[in-house]
C-alpha cells in the first residue's frame, strides 16, 4: 500500500529505568488502526510517549504527518492528536465530567459539545460528582467520550478497556468503528484484549523486550498459521518444515506456516494430512513472538 504517514520513527532509542527501548523503525499508516501487542513492560506505552513526544527520544527522528519537530510538537499539531492514558490525568481529579469536558473544549477548536453529551449519555457517564470520585469504569468512560470529542486525526489509546464492563466495551468498540468510517482517523491501540485487536485493529506490531518485531496486516496473520494432523512420524513432519510438532498414535500434529507452500510439499512427498484447522489470533501470536513470522508478512516500507 501507499499513502501518508500519520506517525514514523527511524532509529529511534530511549534509555528506560529498567530496559533501553529501540532502535525503532516503525511506520504508522494515515487512517488505519494499529494495534501494538506484547506482555507487560515490552515497552508499549514507552512507544506511545515516544509517539506524543512526552517522552524525547535519545537518538533518531520521528515524524509526524511528514513532518519533524524537534522542540516539542507545535500547538496545531498537538490539537490533531487526542490520547487515552492508562493512568488517568491526576490535574482532572476535582473537576466533574461536564467542567473537564469544558477544559479540554477551549484547547481544542474542533472541540463537539454534541457528540461530547451523546457519549456521556451513551455510557452513562455520572454527572455532577468529581472524576476522582468516579469507579475506574466510569472513569475511564469520561476519557474515552473526551478523547473522541475532540474529533481528533489521531488517536492514542492504552489500554482503553481497563475497567469497563462488557456493556460499556461493546459501546466503545462501536463508537470507534463509526469514528473510522466517519472521519478516516488514524488510530493506534494498546491492548492486552485479543478480542479488541480482532475487531479493530487493520495493523498488529509486536512489541517485544524493547523491540518492535515487526508490523503484519492482521487479516493475513490469521491466515497464515495453521494447525495440521499428518500420517506419519517425525521424518514427515521435518519434511513439511513444520513450525513445532507433537506426536500422536500413528500421526503428527504441527503448525504450518504458508498453507500454500506446504500443501504442495505435501502433495510432492505424497504426505496425507488428516485434517487442518485455522489459529487464533492469541496463538498466531505466540508463534509470531516464538520468532516463526513467515518472511513475505512482513511490512515493507512503501508499499
Amino acid at each position: 500500500m501507499t499513502g501518508e504517514l500519520a506517525v514514523q520513527l527511524r532509529g529511534v532509542t530511549k534509555e528506560g529505568r529498567r530496559k533501553p527501548i529501540g532502535p525503532i523503525d516503525l511506520d504508522i499508516p494515515a487512517g488505519y488502526v494499529v494495534a501494538l501487542v506484547g506482555p507487560n513492560g515490552a515497552g508499549k506505552s514507552t512507544l506511545m510517549h515516544l509517539m506524543l513526544k512526552t517522552l524525547q527520544q535519545d537518538e533518531g527522528q520521528v515524524e509526524w504527518f511528514g513532518k519533524q519537530y524537534e522542540r516539542g510538537l507545535p500547538v496545531e499539531v498537538q490539537r490533531k492528536i487526542a490520547y487515552v492514558p492508562e493512568v488517568p490525568i491526576y490535574e482532572e481529579n476535582y473537576l466533574t465530567a461536564e467542567k473537564a469536558g469544558e477544559f479540554r473544549s477551549k484547547w481544542y477548536p474542533a472541540w463537539d459539545a454534541g457528540r461530547f453529551e451523546e457519549l456521556l449519555n451513551r455510557f452513562g457517564v455520572p454527572r455532577g460528582i468529581r472524576l476522582a470520585k468516579m469507579s475506574k469504569g466510569e472513569r475511564r468512560k469520561f476519557e474515552i467520550s473526551a478523547a473522541l470529542a475532540c474529533r481528533p486525526k489521531l488517536l492514542l489509546l492504552d489500554e482503553p478497556s481497563s475497567g469497563l464492563d462488557p456493556f460499556a466495551w461493546k459501546e466503545m468498540i462501536e463508537s470507534l468503528r463509526t469514528l473510522l468510517e466517519e472521519e478516516g482517523i488514524t488510530i493506534i491501540l494498546s491492548t492486552h484484549i485479543v478480542e479488541e485487536v480482532k475487531r479493530l485493529a487493520d495493523y498488529i506490531v509486536l512489541v517485544y523486550q524493547g523491540q518492535v518485531h515487526g508490523m503484519v496486516e492482521k487479516d493475513m496473520l490469521l491466515g497464515c498459521f495453521q494447525e495440521w494432523w499428518i500420517r506419519g512420524g517425525a521424518e514427515e513432519a521435518a519434511r513439511l518444515k513444520g513450525l513445532s510438532s507433537e506426536s500422536g498414535p500413528g500421526m503428527m500434529r504441527i503448525m504450518v506456516g504458508c498453507p500454500e507452500e506446504t500443501e504442495s510439499i505435501a502433495a510432492r512427498e505424497g504426505i496425507e494430512v488428516l485434517r487442518k484447522r485455522s489459529l487464533e489470533l492469541e496463538e498466531a501470536l505466540d508463534l509470531w513472538m516464538k520468532g516463526h513470522l513467515p518472511e513475505q508478512l512482513k511490512w515493507k516500507r512503501g508499499i
